[in-house]
């Protein structure tokens, strides 16, 4: 008998849309609360703009985009901007892996590896519109077998979006009905919490993280694709964000390592790496970032057992930033001058059977997957 989760989702993505919110003049859905006001466009599930107050009472947008959504899908290179990138995030490995000793094969799109499940994963769909109101919207998506290659069965999957008060929530849902499949998801966020407005920087190197149990991460190679080993960062070293609150984001920039710290040949500085959250009591702020210029301090609570923290290295200064931000100097988005913050599981847990992630990473057939996250947005 199929399960009333089952059911619910199979209905949300069944295209009928019982309930469209009226869309913007700019294409965008709003959704807002006291102190925040998100936007959205279908394609990828995407959030376009995020509204939260400055220490001056200032609307900020502190999530990086476009102004024309229409270049969503036009962007050659295509950085996930603030989207899903399901329905399995990150890398996996050359491209391979196995289920009940079948061996699949992937799109490598990412040197060696796959990255973020090829070339058609859910950040290049346009998911559908199920429900709305003021302060929340829901997108679904209905994912056919091997529509990304080498990912069999059926997922059928939502995502809700909503704003109260200081505190904007990211929930997912998902279900593979008949198979067993890979499924692991993220929400791939990127931001500037100065809005690139900040005269004397647009890096990003002047933000602080603290990620109190999180000393611990993922060794990873040059293509940024964890080697199995599990390190531990010793206080004020390159990976340490955990031994004390208000350490700088390029705390680490005069050590040996740090502009080859992610890979790339040793052309990528700063990170792009898997932090574990351990030990983290319910409900309590596992990542912060903040922003002395700006004021604005967000933090990460998540049911997720770690997060990527990516620096933006790759970002070649050719995209524009969005008319909310910037100053008259600066309209582009730098290398270094933002940062992605990904609550998810281990990356390539699929091919890495030691850490006992495999059965959390492959579902099916039946089972429920689901994904909570939230930011709250305070100032210092």
């Amino acid at each position: 008998m199929r399960s009333s989760f089952f059911i619910s989702l199979l209905a949300a993505t069944s295209y009928v849309r019982a309930h469209v919110p009226k869309l913007g003049a700019d294409g965008k859905y709003t959704i807002s609360s006291s102190s925040i006001k998100a936007q959205f466009i279908p394609y990828g599930a995407t959030l376009t703009n995020l509204f939260v107050k400055d220490k001056d009472g200032k609307d900020v947008d502190v999530v990086l985009g476009y102004d024309d959504i229409a270049y969503y899908p036009k962007d050659p290179g295509h950085p996930v901007y603030n989207s899903i990138p399901g329905r399995y995030v990150n890398r996996i490995g050359h491209g391979t892996y196995s289920i009940d000793n079948k061996t699949y094969k992937t799109e490598l799109n990412d040197g060696t590896n796959t990255l973020h499940s090829g070339t058609n994963n859910w950040s290049y769909r346009t998911w559908n519109v199920t429900a709305a109101t003021d302060d929340s919207i829901t997108f679904t998506i209905r994912d056919e077998p091997n529509s990304e290659k080498g990912m069999p069965g059926l997922i059928l999957a939502n995502v809700t979006y909503s704003v109260c008060g200081d505190r904007w929530s990211i929930k997912m849902d998902a279900v593979s009905p008949s198979v067993k499949s890979p499924l692991m998801l993220t929400h791939h966020t990127y931001f500037n919490l100065d809005a690139y407005k900040n005269p004397d920087t647009v890096k990003i190197w002047n933000h602080t993280l603290y990620m109190p149990y999180s000393k611990r991460y993922l060794v990873a190679d040059d293509g940024a694709l964890p080697t199995g080993k599990i390190a531990t960062a010793e206080a004020s070293s390159i990976n340490d964000f955990a031994s004390a609150p208000g350490l700088p984001l390029g705390h680490a920039q005069r050590l040996q390592g740090f502009s080859s710290n992610c890979g790339g040949g040793g052309a990528c500085e700063g990170y792009n790496g898997y932090f574990l959250i351990e030990d983290a009591p319910a409900d309590t702020a596992v990542v912060t970032l903040a922003s002395p210029f700006s004021g604005i301090k967000a933090e990460l609570r998540t049911d997720q057992p770690g997060v990527v923290i990516y620096s933006c290295n790759w970002f070649d200064g050719t995209a524009d930033l969005k008319s909310t931000q910037g100053t008259g100097r600066n309209k582009k988005v730098v290398r270094s001058s933002c940062v992605a913050i990904e609550a998810q599981d281990y990356v390539d847990g699929i091919n890495h059977p030691e850490w006992g992630r495999r059965n959390t990473q492959i579902t099916g057939p039946g089972q429920k997957y689901s994904w909570e996250s939230s930011w709250t947005f305070t100032t210092l």
